[in-house]
């Protein structure tokens, strides 16, 4: 019996979908923003030690541009995530704040003094 043939995955959709479950989940988020700048990190420590001789921007410029092209992108990325993080805590706060005040208004306000 011969077997299905295998469905390939689209790089394209995989980075896609991996990209809305960063996007959608809180956790997920600060997760990633953790990481990565711990990557960043790492890579200035190591660009400032043990990978001091290779990095030597007259002997290999390519190498030197692209080590701070990563560092750059990956400090960026960290950036972005927290400034979203940041929007979406101050729409969810701003939303959370109407609908307490909605919830008050059709119950009354329990310290006015209508209701003594």
């Amino acid at each position: 019996m011969a077997e299905p043939p295998e469905k390939q995955l689209s790089i394209l959709s995989f980075v896609l979908h991996a990209t809305r479950g960063v996007i959608r989940d809180q956790n997920i988020r600060r997760k990633t923003m953790f990481v990565v700048l711990v990557v960043a990190l790492v890579l200035l420590f190591s660009g400032s030690t043990f990978l001091q001789s290779n990095l030597n921007p007259h002997e290999h410029p390519v190498w030197v541009i692209f080590y701070w092209l990563v560092c750059a992108w990956l400090t960026v990325t960290a950036m972005l995530l927290a400034l979203f993080d940041m929007l979406v805590v101050r729409a969810r706060t701003k939303n959370a704040g109407k609908v307490l005040r909605n919830r008050l208004s059709e119950t009354g306000n329990p310290d006015s003094p209508d209701n003594e």
